[in-house]
Order: structure tokens, then C-alpha cells, then sequence
């Protein structure tokens, strides 16, 4: 007996001390990652898409250009301007005739200087359909530049001229006062014109090839596992570049993030769930931003029925959005807009979402009345429709909510097919779906961003809209010069697709939860989209 008490004693020490040994290895892996020059590691989402600015982009372009490019300028916290790859500006009275000058110490990651034809490759590539760029239509405010795009002009005509190495014009079809906030997409981002010949050859994801005209440029990338940023010592401002290698890692799903960041494997975890926020509520690592974004469903417009403006409106008013986010997390906040919640007038200083009558509100009765008058009374009839999501945890929880409340509410069935974000994000672009989630952070820091995305020539239209009545209204908005007169035919536009022709179902906005590792500070927000913005964060000493 007494031997046996001997062995289970053993045992429990056996376990306490390897307890402890694990605790003081994570432990030991924290402090070494987070002293000296070590690099700093991001945990990100799955990998999507590529790296060259004027092709098929996704949230894995979005993390590393914000890194590792230079726009021409662009928007800091206080919205004023801060100059990049540009020093100045002029316009003239109309805002149609834009010129800028580039800073003649602004260089490559190879050391080549970067020049006005590095600006002008990635336009002349963009409008090129076969880049598969979602940014093209970006450019159409410049002359003939949607014409070029639809094969209807030759590239000759582009209203956009090298006038020498460091100028660079840009001639428009009508005014537009935003812009200087298009500037920072990626169509209007440099690609060096001596490897940058064609999307799709490989150039972007090859270090070789790979040169970056901002902070860091590429050294390593490694498909599905992570790519690393090093320093660039030919930045024009690197004394302010205070951290030497930034890694950034995939993860394919948000439990894994989490993890890793709770054992030292990576020193910043983003986007993760509200379960998150809840675990590290109170912590100094938690750091939540407000997300100019909006989470919404696309109905496909060539399916039946959805391609009727009453079960569309039918679907929207039956879902509980106050219920739904109550269930999915309490980062998430209801909305019934397209654009975002927290995107803000800046010629109002208030949310746009604030400054009208809400675009719908929800009435389960009416919504059976109008199901009824579409042919399915009590959802008789009504066929089975695909909804498909990726498979994050918020997708999925909102997901079966959504179909529990349909059914209750319409009695009609919803099938739920969860995808790998890459694989959700191609069937979207290509058309391949009833109903498809959709997630949309603002690009640029005016509800251009969101309008565009419904255009009957939209690069990201999606769902088959073809609508005269908006087109008109979002173009009327985009070259009214007076603000509020500006506002007023933005907020038109917003109504007539959301409230009236009901293209999408808006479901909620969410603050995004990340976690920092305390140590680390200088760590900022992009304006415009609300995300992190690592090109200057340092470790403190």
C-alpha cells in the first residue's frame, strides 16, 4: 500500500513539475520575443489573396501595404493631411485637374528611385479586366479611364500624364472632392515598373522582386504560414522606423489566434471574437476599435425568388437585429445602413448613420403580408436557399441565428454552408451563391466606399444589380461640390437601395477586438478603416 501511496505521489509531482516547467517556458519564449531587436509577431486571419496592387486583392494585400507601401499622401488621426510619396499638391477651381510632386528622396527597398511611372503601372495595369482588380472602378472618375476598362478607348487616352520623374497629373471627367481620400487605394499605390509588368507571374510574393517604396519591405513569404517585413534602409523617413522585422502570421481560425497570443507565440492578435473581449475585459491587453465597417448579406438578384424587391424587403424586416447581436457578441451593434456606423460626416462632424430616420424597421407582420403577396403565404412553396459564410466563429453564430429566425418568423428554410474565407470570397466575386455574408471595411474615409459597391458598373458588384435610379443619384453625389447638398443626395442614394429596393440586409457593425502585449506602444489607427497601423510602434525599453 505504502509503495502504491509512493507511486501516485510520484505521479502528482511528475505533473506539478511539468506544469511549471511549461509555465516558466512560455514564460521564457515571452521575455526573449520581447527583448531587444526581436521581431515583433502579428497574428492575422487566413491567407487571401495576393500582393500586387492592381490585381486580386484581399485582407492579406490590406495588412501588408499599410506596412510596407507609400500612398501619395493621406489622412492622419486629426484628418489632416500627411504627405508620403508626395510633398504637395495643386487642383484647380472645379477639382478636375490634379497635379502632384513626389519627394525626390523617396526610394525603393532596392535603393532605385521610385518616379511618377511607378504611380501610373499600377492604373494602366488595373484597367486591364483581366488583372481581376476590385479596385478599377476607383479610377473611373479619371478621363476615359471606364472606357479603357471596357475596351471602348486605348490606354493612350487615360487622363493621367507623366509630365517628368517627379509629376504626375491627373485629369478628371467631372469634379470629385474625395478625391484625396481615393489616393489611398490600392489602384493609386506605386508598383515598381521595372518587375511589376503583369498580375499574376508571381513578382508580388518573390523578396527578389517584391520592392516596397514605404517602411518595410518584404524578405520572406512563406504560402499559408506568414511573410516577414524588414526595415527599409532607403526609406526616406526611417529614423522614425523604430522596429527592425515585423512577422506577420496566418491563422485559420480565431480560437488558434487567441492561443498563440496567450503563449507567446505572437506579441499582437487581431480581429478576435467578443468572447475575447469578454475573457481580457479590463486588461491592458485588450485594445478594441471601432470598425468603420458593415456586415450585411448579399442577396443574389439572378436567383429566384430574390429577385423580387418583396421577399428581399421580407427578409430584412423579419430579422431580429437586436436579438441577433445579443447572441453573437456584445462587440456587435445593429444597424439597418450601409454605411457605416461609425463613419463620420466631415462636413457635419456626425455619423452618417445618425443624421436621418432609420432607412427600414422591423415588423414581422409585415414581412409575412409581403412573403404572402410574393406567392408564399406561410413560406408555401418558398425554395431552400444556400447561405454561405466562412467559418469564423461570429459567421457562424450569426449564421444560425439568421436561420433560426427565419424559419420562426417566415417559416421559409435556410441551408448553412460554411467555407474557407478564400473559398467564400471567390464564390462571391464570382456570382456563385443565393446568399452570401459579406463584410465591407471602408477603404477611404467617405460613403463613396460604400455606394460604389452597388453600382451597375461596381468591380464588387456582386448580386447582379443593374439600377438607373442609383446610378445617378451616387454619380449626382459624387460631383456635388456643396456639402450638404452633397449629404442630402448620399443619403437619397443609401435609401433608395437599402430602404426601398432592399440589394442588401445590413445586420450590425462590431468594434474589433485585439490583443497587444503592453510592451508595445506607438501602436495607431488607421482613420479610415479603423484598423492597426504598425509602420511606426516600438517596443518599449
Amino acid at each position: 500500500m505504502k509503495r502504491k501511496h509512493y507511486l501516485i505521489w510520484a505521479c502528482v509531482l511528475l505533473i506539478v513539475l511539468s506544469v511549471m516547467i511549461s509555465s516558466w517556458k512560455i514564460s521564457s519564449r515571452k521575455e526573449e520575443n520581447l527583448s531587444g531587436e526581436e521581431a515583433v509577431v502579428v497574428g492575422i486571419g487566413s491567407e487571401t489573396g495576393g500582393l500586387d496592387p492592381a490585381g486580386n486583392i484581399a485582407l492579406t494585400y490590406l495588412t501588408y501595404s499599410v506596412t510596407a507601401l507609400d500612398e501619395l499622401l493621406t489622412y492622419n488621426e486629426s484628418g489632416e493631411i500627411e504627405y508620403r510619396a508626395a510633398d504637395s499638391y495643386e487642383v484647380n477651381e472645379d477639382f478636375t485637374e490634379w497635379t502632384f510632386h513626389l519627394r525626390k528622396d523617396g526610394r525603393w527597398s532596392d535603393g532605385s528611385f521610385v518616379t511618377a511611372k511607378d504611380f501610373l503601372n499600377t492604373i494602366q495595369r488595373a484597367l486591364d479586366p483581366k488583372s481581376g482588380s476590385g479596385y478599377a472602378n476607383y479610377l473611373f472618375p479619371i478621363k476615359n479611364a471606364e472606357e479603357i476598362y471596357m475596351g471602348e478607348q486605348d490606354m493612350e487616352t487615360l487622363g493621367v500624364s507623366v509630365e517628368d520623374d517627379y509629376t504626375i497629373h491627373f485629369s478628371l471627367e467631372e469634379p470629385c472632392v474625395y478625391f484625396l481620400k481615393l489616393l489611398r487605394l490600392p489602384v493609386y499605390t506605386p508598383s515598381n515598373s521595372v518587375y511589376a509588368t503583369e498580375v499574376g507571374n508571381g513578382w508580388d510574393k518573390n523578396p527578389d522582386t517584391s520592392l516596397s517604396n514605404g517602411p518595410y519591405y518584404l524578405e520572406e513569404y512563406i504560402p499559408e504560414q506568414y511573410f516577414t517585413l524588414k526595415k527599409n534602409p532607403y526609406y526616406w523617413n526611417q529614423e522614425q522606423v523604430k522596429t527592425e522585422t515585423i512577422v506577420f502570421r496566418f491563422f485559420s481560425d480565431q480560437q488558434s489566434l487567441q492561443s498563440a497570443y496567450e503563449t507567446g507565440e505572437v506579441d499582437i492578435a487581431t480581429g478576435l471574437p467578443s468572447s475575447s473581449a469578454e475573457l481580457y475585459a479590463g486588461e491592458p491587453d485588450l485594445v478594441l476599435t471601432n470598425s468603420i465597417a458593415t456586415r450585411y448579406i448579399y442577396p443574389n438578384l439572378s436567383v429566384e425568388p430574390l429577385d423580387d424587391v418583396r421577399v428581399r424587403k421580407a427578409i430584412n424586416l423579419a430579422i431580429d437585429r437586436e436579438a441577433l447581436c445579443k447572441m453573437v457578441g456584445q462587440e456587435a451593434e445593429p444597424t439597418v445602413n450601409f454605411i457605416a456606423k461609425y463613419m463620420v460626416n466631415s462636413s457635419t462632424g456626425q455619423y452618417y448613420s445618425e443624421e436621418t430616420e432609420p432607412l427600414f424597421e422591423e415588423n414581422v407582420e409585415e414581412a409575412r403580408r409581403l412573403l404572402a403577396e410574393a406567392g408564399y403565404p406561410n413560406g408555401e412553396g418558398f425554395p431552400e436557399l444556400v447561405y454561405k459564410y466562412p467559418s469564423l466563429e461570429l459567421d457562424t453564430d450569426t449564421a444560425q441565428v439568421i436561420q433560426e429566425q427565419l424559419k420562426q418568423n417566415l417559416n421559409i428554410s435556410i441551408q448553412l454552408q460554411p467555407q474557407e474565407l478564400q473559398t467564400n470570397y471567390s464564390d462571391r466575386r464570382a456570382g456563385d451563391f443565393d446568399l452570401c455574408r459579406m463584410n465591407w471595411t471602408a477603404d477611404f474615409a467617405d460613403p463613396y466606399t460604400y455606394l460604389s459597391m452597388l453600382l451597375s458598373n461596381g468591380t464588387y458588384n456582386c448580386s447582379g444589380i443593374n439600377d438607373p435610379v442609383y446610378d445617378k443619384l451616387v454619380e449626382a453625389s459624387s460631383r456635388e461640390l456643396d456639402a450638404q447638398k452633397r449629404t442630402t443626395l448620399i443619403h437619397e442614394a443609401e435609401k433608395w437601395a437599402v430602404g426601398e429596393q432592399f440589394y442588401i440586409i445590413p445586420l450590425f457593425s462590431v468594434k474589433t477586438c485585439n490583443l497587444v502585449n503592453p510592451d508595445i506602444e506607438n501602436l495607431h489607427t488607421i482613420p479610415a478603416t479603423g484598423a492597426l497601423e504598425y509602420r511606426y510602434m516600438e517596443r518599449k525599453e
